[in-house]
């Protein structure tokens, strides 16, 4: 039987977003309802309020969550009712090119609940990423659940479903670090530190975090940074190079998504060196580099698509770190907020002072 819940709504571009009653079928074939525990307010949730992503509102906004499955339909059996679970958006088809490569993490054809949610009045509803998790309960393909631990603490475990894991693969994964390199994160938000702590966790050597903002680059040092660059006061790649014998990075990771950070990056990499990208430019960006100077600084250049996690694979893996001490997740939550609250998190994230704020449910 269908279920009436609470969840926030985003009903156009820029508008303040508001909490409706929203309805959720039962789970179809492949698909379960989850009743979420708590949800992080990403910027991306911010970026489909201002119609940055698309048109398609009403928005059921929130993606970066974890919860508990309530029900499931037929045929699933990745998880069952009562498991934990984190939620993720990019439940792998296992029949397309890359999948059939075993390359999953790159996944062409990723998959959603086929059902809609809708509001009370009928009105479908565009849930976040396929997710819409700022409810109380919402309905996703079982693909995108992700059974870990049950004694995590949801607020930290569900950052995993997005910004924390972006960053971390981005340093893993994408990057390939390994032990007694040499790395530079441009932008410390919550991507960028998540970036942070997966350079110390794959061992490199030193890891220079950059950004313009004081504040940031205090907690960058606290999740494992050696060094502190603020470009503010001074030139982020000479810098780098003068941190690192003045070869430059070896791996940089660039968390912003715009062309000048994206150009001090590639100029800030040792030859041969790695080039990451993992913050998100806007459609109408756009980068110009000599063709000589990438042909002739060789390495790679790259972006990083969901930190190139494989969920089945990574969401436990940084569980079972969590709850050995080894990774620190709660460091990123800086504030348990009110799901009546999300608007007034969006605010916040244009001052700079959270990491992430966290809906509990």
């Amino acid at each position: 039987m269908a279920q009436q819940v609470r969840g926030v709504i985003a009903r156009a571009k820029g508008e303040p977003v508001r909490i409706e009653t929203i309805t959720v079928p039962d789970p179809g074939p492949g698909e379960a309802v989850v009743r979420i525990q708590a949800c992080g307010v990403c910027h991306t949730d911010l970026h489909y309020r201002e119609g940055g992503i698309n048109d398609d509102f009403p928005f059921l906004l929130g993606h970066e969550a974890a919860g508990v499955v309530e029900s499931v339909g037929d045929g699933v059996t990745e998880v069952a009712p009562g498991d934990f679970v984190i939620l993720n958006w990019r439940a792998v088809c296992g029949q397309c090119r890359a999948c059939l490569r075993g390359r999953p993490q790159y996944c062409f054809d990723t998959h959603n609940a086929r059902q809609k949610m809708t509001l009370a009045d009928g009105t479908e509803l565009s849930p976040a990423l396929g997710i819409g998790a700022f409810a109380e309960k919402t309905l996703v393909a079982a693909g995108q659940c992700t059974k870990v631990a049950p004694d995590a603490s949801p607020a930290a475990a569900g950052l995993l479903g997005c910004g924390v894991m972006a960053g971390i693969g981005a340093a893993i994964n994408t990057g390939n670090v390994g032990r007694g390199d040499s790395v530079a994160v441009i932008g410390c938000g919550g991507v960028g530190n998540a970036a942070v702590v997966g350079a110390r966790l794959a061992g490199a050597a030193r890891i220079i975090a950059v950004d313009i903002d004081d504040k940031k680059l205090e907690t960058a040092k606290s999740l494992g940074a050696t060094h502190t660059v603020n470009s503010r006061s001074a030139d982020p790649v000479e810098a780098v190079r003068e941190l690192t014998g003045g070869n430059g990075a070896d791996v940089v990771i660039e968390a912003v998504g715009r062309p000048e950070t994206y150009e001090q990056a590639f100029y800030a990499r040792d030859l041969a060196g790695t080039v990451v990208l993992v913050g998100v430019p806007t459609p109408d960006m756009k980068i110009e580099l000599p063709l000589l100077d990438v042909f002739g600084r060789g390495g790679a250049l790259k972006s990083s698509w969901y930190g190139d996690c494989l969920p089945s694979r990574d969401f436990p893996m940084l569980i079972d770190l969590y709850r050995q001490g080894r990774l620190d997740l709660d460091a990123f939550v800086t504030e348990t907020i009110a799901l009546e609250d999300v608007e007034k998190a969006f605010e916040r994230m244009h001052h700079g002072d959270v990491l992430r704020s966290v809906v509990v449910f």
